[in-house]
């Protein structure tokens, strides 16, 4: 680079629209923006985006405190509910039912992680499923939510929480704060992408009317095409298929008359799962499914036939292949959203792959210095954020004993990633969930999955013993007892938001 050139980073162009697009838009008109970033956006309408994804991680209300938006509003604008957790049925065998939770298990304090004194108790009493000990799971059983509290002593604060929202309003509602910000949007087809010949980064795109649109950086998301990122830098794909054989969705919304859960559901089916997120206007549902055991027209009938009310649209059918791009940053260009990598949604990873992305990026932010090692950074952590991802979805489905069909037969047996069958052979000897500095799922996540799929430890901690029998079992009844107590006294969910954040049905 010419020393006498500015190293700083000008111009951005955002290729695509969606989820991906407007959140990264958001984010940098708030953050970036004001430094004097020029960031422009290129959609078609012409191009569809997928728009299925709508039950989150609480991550996202990191995000959305960082962009300055107020819970309420954005709830109305999004028709946004409540998330406790997720429920999974029938993945260890039929009959199952477990939840995932956004929280811990028991009270706070103890000197090993509460399962350890769980397993010991319930061996020698009955005292219940260890659901029964998590406030956000007894709570999301009944119907009920309220925030949590910030005392750190109470029963109250041992849980978080997430949304279930309506994807295609979350990025109305991104877009007009973005535009409001100064992103300048243009509506166009992309056609061309000219390349600097000596070090293959991308200078511009040519849309089908005839503009150049040049920067210095590009954020690609333009979805599973990876417009820039693949089809121009060539990035290549890591292709995970052999552990997540699902690549196929089908996915429709319908009318619902039921009281409103706080969690999405996730229903374990022949050949693949089945999605119901509830939503304050409708309810979600959608099959992911694998095409090697059913075909796109059985699995709308399986879909259609298990509908709770009326469809409100056609089926939407999508095609994908799990795993993630080699490189999610090449050159000048970084991948945000289905660009960088899919991993089916069973854990509602899908916009927190978005965001993470978004929060790296901008934590690594370049100078046309230093985008070689901002970029190799950028990569290491998203990889990790991917593979840490895929190995605890594989999870559920290696952890079945149901033989009901192929797909099953086919999961339960394969041989898994070394990096996950370590982490369940240490479960499943001594209890210990393996710990990380960076990735996604921790510690009450693999609890929940492990012990709701019966991945059951042969043994507990040594220190459990320090509590006797008969005392151990009295204080966990006792804990049950209260954690049922405070869940009742939660209003129901449909309750809270009619009261803070409904959407007008009026305008709607």
């Amino acid at each position: 680079m010419d020393p006498t050139q500015d190293p700083r980073i000008k111009t951005v162009v955002i290729v695509g629209g969606g989820t991906a697009g407007w959140m990264t838009a958001a984010a940098l008109a708030r953050l970036i923006v004001p430094g004097g970033v020029r960031v422009t956006l290129v959609e078609s309408v012409e191009i569809g985006t997928v728009g299925v994804g709508e039950s989150t991680l609480p991550h996202i209300r990191a995000f959305n405190e960082r962009l300055g938006i107020d819970e309420a509003e954005f709830m109305k604008a999004t028709r946004a509910t409540f998330k406790l957790g997720i429920q999974f049925n029938d993945w260890a065998r039929l009959g199952d039912s477990y939840i995932h939770p956004f929280g811990d298990y028991g009270a706070p304090g103890g000197e090993v992680p509460f399962h350890h004194y769980w397993l010991k108790g319930s061996r020698t009493a009955d005292i219940g499923p260890i659901d029964d000990y998590s406030l956000p799971v007894v709570a999301a059983r009944e119907g009920r939510y309220a925030p949590p509290s910030d005392d750190a002593r109470s029963l109250m604060s041992t849980y978080g929480y997430a949304y279930q929202l309506d994807a295609s309003l979350y990025a109305r509602f991104l877009r007009t704060r973005a535009e409001a910000g100064g992103v300048t949007r243009v509506e166009g087809r992309i056609v061309d992408v000219s390349q600097d010949g000596m070090s293959g980064d991308i200078r511009s795109v040519t849309l089908d009317r005839g503009d150049v649109i040049e920067a210095d950086l590009f954020i690609d998301c333009s979805g599973f095409r990876g417009l820039l990122v693949e089809q121009t830098l060539k990035s290549g794909y890591q292709d995970w298929s052999n552990w997540l054989p699902c690549d196929r969705a089908v996915a429709m919304p319908c009318a619902s008359d039921q009281p409103t859960v706080a969690y999405t559901r996730a229903t374990a089916l022949e050949a693949g799962w089945q999605f119901r997120i509830p939503l304050q206007h409708r309810v979600g549902n959608g099959y992911v499914y694998c095409s090697s055991f059913i075909d796109q027209g059985a699995a709308t009938d399986r879909l259609i036939g298990r509908l709770e009310g009326e469809a409100l649209k056609e089926p939407n059918h999508i095609r994908f292949q799990a795993g993630r791009r080699t490189r999610n940053w090449v050159g000048n260009c970084v991948s945000v959203g289905l660009s960088g990598g899919f991993i089916e949604p069973l854990e509602s990873t899908s916009i927190y792959l978005i965001q993470i992305a978004i929060t790296k990026l901008i934590e690594l932010w370049p100078d046309r210095r230093s985008a070689a090692t901002d970029a190799e950074e950028f990569n290491r952590q998203m990889d990790l954020e991917f593979e840490r991802i895929r190995d605890f979805i594989i999870l559920h489905y290696a952890a079945t004993e149901r033989t009901d069909s192929p797909l099953w037969n086919h999961v339960r047996t394969m041989t898994l990633p070394d990096s996950l069958a370590g982490k369940i052979e240490l479960f499943r000897e001594r209890g210990v969930v393996q710990e990380y500095r960076e990735g996604l799922f921790l510690h009450p996540s693999w609890i929940a999955v492990y012990l709701g799929q019966r991945v059951v430890p042969r043994r507990y901690h040594p220190l459990a013993d320090h509590r006797a029998d008969a005392d151990l079992v009295a204080a966990l009844l006792r804990l049950r007892g209260t954690i049922a107590q405070a869940a009742g006294r939660l209003p129901t969910q449909d309750a809270y938001i009619a009261r803070h954040c409904a959407y007008d049905r009026s305008a709607a």
